[in-house]
């Protein structure tokens, strides 16, 4: 295998851990944040929405140019400019200045974003198999980066500002010096079937992405719902200690992690289509074993299935947006992406509503609803499956 490619795969590694380290940061410095700007959880919960406005904005836009210009030109400068303003929410006092700084910040952080997931589709072609998993997994181990670094800036006597200052400075020049090792992007077929007038307007996408796009949208918004729920369960309704209760995100972050390190090879054996099928199935059984035990060990075990069983998903839907359209593989990822971030955002807030009408275990079974249709669904991929393993096979 050609060391440009392998160079390639190295560098997308950097730009995941580099886009979960930069998000990370964010989250870490939100205790911070709030109290140098004096609001309350409810307040920042709608500027959160500002920051998710902004990072749909972003992968739209950048999914335009990484079709147009290549993902290889895109993708350093959305890593730049999301180091670069990484900093803003620790620089202002004041609400608006703060709402301004997110919004910048979520657009920024949403070219990063897609522009990854564009190149990464790019190189996962050019391997002829499944390696995206992976990618995604880098993106976890980018946000426990970010905690220690935040842990040790912070024993340092370092300012929120400098703090964060200090990750973005070390991104800009991990950003930078990884771009050199970026595929080029490939020329595309011309076009033939008398539409060629229109060839540099803008492609209606196909009816096919947009069920990739409502799947991403199911699976991220059960994603978001674990993210902020999980630890908040074992405490309200199994009565937990706290202590005890903090390790609920961290077995089901970790279980995905893990499930995203070992999903690639699953894929390449089975074909992507039994990675959504049986993942989502085994996410349903997961949260189910939540929603309904009365015990404090099933509901961990419950939490692992759950975070195991998505973690594979979303990698799968965006793989096969190049099989739908590889000329138009960045703008169809920022579709995909764009409401798969929407529905992750819009997770917690989902569940939070559902409280005030049955007990937050039941609202879960929302999550088993939404798990069963994306598995139900999963022939999306069946086109992908059969390909991808012809291919494995041819290369072994």
């Amino acid at each position: 295998m050609e060391q440009s490619l392998r160079s390639a795969r190295v560098a997308n590694f950097v730009y995941f851990a580099l886009c979960g380290s930069l998000i990370g940061t964010w989250v870490v410095h939100i205790p911070a944040v709030e109290e140098q700007v004096g609001i309350s959880h409810a307040t920042l919960g709608s500027l959160l929405v500002l920051l998710g406005l902004g990072a749909f904005t972003g992968m739209r836009v950048a999914g335009r140019l990484a079709d147009r210009l290549g993902a290889h030109v895109v993708l350093p400068i959305g890593g730049v400019l999301s180091s670069t303003t990484v900093v803003l929410p620790g620089l202002f006092p004041s609400l608006w200045m703060l709402a301004g700084a997110l919004l910048v910040f979520g657009f920024c952080n949403g070219c990063l974003d897609v522009s990854m997931n564009a190149h990464a589709v790019q190189v996962e072609k050019a391997y002829n198999r499944p390696i995206m998993s992976a990618f995604h997994a880098m993106f976890s181990v980018g946000g426990v980066i970010a905690s220690l670094v935040g842990v040790g800036t912070a024993s340092l006597g370092m300012s929120l500002t400098a703090g964060m200052a200090t990750v973005g400075a070390a991104g800009i020049v991990i950003a930078l010096v990884s771009a050199r090792a970026l595929l080029p992007s490939a020329p595309q077929p011309a076009v033939t079937d008398g539409r060629q007038a229109r060839a540099g307007k803008r492609r209606k996408p196909p009816g096919r992405i947009w069920i990739l796009a409502t799947l991403a949208a199911m699976v991220m918004l059960a994603e978001g719902a674990a993210n902020d729920w999980s630890a908040l369960h074992l405490k309200d309704v199994l009565g937990a200690p706290a202590s005890t209760a903090a390790f609920a995100y961290g077995t089901y972050a970790a279980a995905m992690t893990t499930g995203r390190l070992l999903a690639d090879r699953v894929s390449g054996r089975f074909g992507p289509m039994a990675v959504l099928r049986y993942g989502a199935i085994t996410a349903a059984a997961g949260i189910t074993i939540v929603s309904v035990t009365p015990w404090i060990w099933a509901a961990f075990a419950g939490w692992a299935l759950f975070g195991l069983g998505l973690s594979g998903c979303v990698p799968q839907l965006y793989s096969a947006t190049w099989r739908v359209d590889p000329a138009a593989a960045g703008a169809n990822i920022s579709r995909v992406a764009g409401l798969g971030y929407l529905g992750m955002l819009s997770g917690p807030a989902v569940i939070g509503w559902l409280t005030h009408l049955v007990p937050l275990n039941h609202a879960f079974l929302l999550l088993t609803l939404l798990c069963a249709i994306a598995a139900s669904a999963a022939g999306v991929l069946r086109t992908g499956s059969g390909r991808t393993r012809e291919t494995v096979r041819s290369s072994q």
